[in-house]
């Protein structure tokens, strides 16, 4: 089956043909910062279970924390993505591009701090121990060049991983995400 390609749409600031769920946690970018990076982070809920609601509601604030023990420790986060990839290629976005989504905490890149400030958080459902889908990587390289159409101050070198802007604390995508596979395709696709 052959999907539309995918668009932002520059007034609702939402990728066209995917599902919206509005997550609370975001808020304003500065107003001068112009959009410049996608950073790509891993997701799974609990570690290594893959399906489910438990992304979007940790994403939406309605994580029930007592549903799994290793939930205890994420009673007080309040985080969220711009977009999520499942592992059969379905798409949620949840906080308008405009917008700061609440993805990469404490971090740095390229001299700069806070990269919500200037950055789009794409995660993909997925762990460090297991390879992810084939139709994953389509589609975040769908959603990959989309994002460069709409905002064309993201190049190549700008299309990151969690682990490049936190590497003391983080490690996603990890190490079963193909770089060099998926930034050939990206850079045909935009």
């Amino acid at each position: 089956m052959r999907l539309p390609r995918l668009e932002v749409d520059a007034q609702t600031q939402r990728l066209q043909d995917v599902t919206f769920l509005s997550s609370p946690h975001c808020d304003a970018r500065p107003v001068t910062m112009e959009i410049d990076t996608i950073v790509i982070h891993a997701i799974a809920l609990p570690p290594e279970t893959f399906g489910g609601s438990y992304i979007d509601d940790l994403f939406l604030g309605q994580l029930d924390c007592d549903a799994h023990p290793d939930f205890k420790g994420l009673r007080d986060v309040r985080v969220s993505a711009h977009l999520c990839i499942r592992r059969d290629g379905r798409i949620t976005q949840y906080v308008p591009f405009d917008q700061r989504a609440w993805h990469a905490g404490e971090s740095w890149f390229d001299g700069r701090t806070r990269v919500n400030d200037f950055s789009i958080g794409v995660e993909l459902e997925g762990s460090d121990t297991q390879p992810f889908e084939e139709i994953q990587y389509r589609r975040l390289v769908e959603a990959g060049a989309a994002l460069m159409r709409a905002y064309p101050a993201i190049e190549l070198s700008r299309v990151i991983g969690h682990a490049d802007i936190a590497p003391a604390r983080k490690t996603d995508p990890g190490p079963h995400f193909d770089w060099p596979r998926f930034l050939t395709l990206l850079e045909h696709a935009r």
